[in-house]
């Protein structure tokens, strides 16, 4: 994952791309959703909820039931950038759920609540 020191910054630096009008460079996406990801994980610990952003990263979350072999029960599964844009709040995650943009499945799936992730 990121450096700590470092952690938003790739985060501002794909949205500024994006307000440029211009898709971020793909180390820059990487690192931004990683950054993501690990804000999400250090925020809502536990592990009834995985996070799949292919190829970047997954990651577990959520308190709750531990699941521990095959396919997990809880999955939220999307593309790096919809994951960077309901992430930062700038897509719904409603919105990105309706749309397809976002699959997840499972009771504990709704991450709703947990963003967006900004610094703290």
């Amino acid at each position: 994952m990121s450096p700590e020191h470092s952690k938003f910054e790739a985060v501002s630096e794909a949205l500024d791309t994006l307000d440029r009008g211009v898709e971020p460079d793909r180390a820059v996406l990487r690192d931004a959703v990683r950054a993501l990801l690990t804000e999400l994980s250090r925020r809502t610990p536990g592990r009834s909820v995985e996070v799949r952003i292919p190829p970047f990263g997954a990651i577990q979350c959520v308190p709750g039931p531990r699941h521990t072999r095959g396919t997990p029960p809880n999955v939220v599964e999307t593309d790096p950038m919809t994951w960077l844009l309901v992430a930062t709040g700038r897509l719904e995650w409603d919105e990105a759920v309706r749309d397809g943009r976002l699959r997840a499945s499972g009771i504990r799936t709704d991450l709703s609540d947990y963003l967006p992730l900004t610094p703290e």
